[in-house]
């Protein structure tokens, strides 16, 4: 790896892919201290995420190894807690639907992209995607604390039943623009 790859805003997105075994782990314990610790990591992985995009475009540090790793350490954080969200049980109120949508999207969206690399199509990441990735970020430590938290769980269900329009929403946006380069 070139020495330009350990920058700032590379160092912040491995550090959000190293929280996501503990974040895990935080699953098989019982217990309030364990669930807010579960959370309180995944915030601040959340909160790497804004920083390594922040500190990459004000320090001019824009590298292709961050361009690779930041949506793959994004769609890895997400996808864990998602999972085990669904075996412990954390998705109320047919929470699994909306968990499947963002799933099933994000595998999508990936394909479509890899696709689309090949005839050097690029898809740069909507507005309206961002605003999604912010209410999921938002909605998954919520889960993650459920119980232990004040009206977390209901809370945190409908932001990700939001999250999940806004994901159907930029999944069609993405394939409509994606499809004038299949056809042809």
């Amino acid at each position: 790896m070139k020495k330009e790859t350990f920058n700032l805003p590379n160092i912040l997105t491995l550090l959000r892919i190293v929280v996501i075994p503990l974040i895990v782990a935080t699953f098989f314990f019982k217990g309030g201290f364990s669930a807010w610790l579960g959370g309180l990591m995944f915030v601040a992985a959340a909160i790497t995420d804004y920083f390594d995009g922040y500190f990459a475009r004000k320090l001019q540090l824009v590298s292709k190894f961050g361009r690779f790793l930041d949506p793959i350490a994004d769609k890895v954080l997400v996808s864990s807690v998602l999972l085990m969200l669904a075996y412990k049980g954390g998705l109320a109120y047919f929470g699994i639907i909306p968990a499947l949508i963002i799933l099933c999207r994000e595998i999508l969206v990936s394909g479509l992209r890899e696709f689309l690399a090949e005839s050097n199509v690029s898809m740069p990441v909507s507005r309206l995607a961002k605003w999604k990735t912010a209410f999921q970020l938002i909605s998954l430590p919520l889960l993650i604390v459920g119980d232990h938290g004040f009206y977390f769980n209901e809370l945190g269900s409908g932001l990700l039943w939001f999250s999940a329009v806004l994901t159907m929403i930029t999944g069609y946006d993405y394939l409509k623009s994606g499809f004038k380069y299949i056809n042809n």
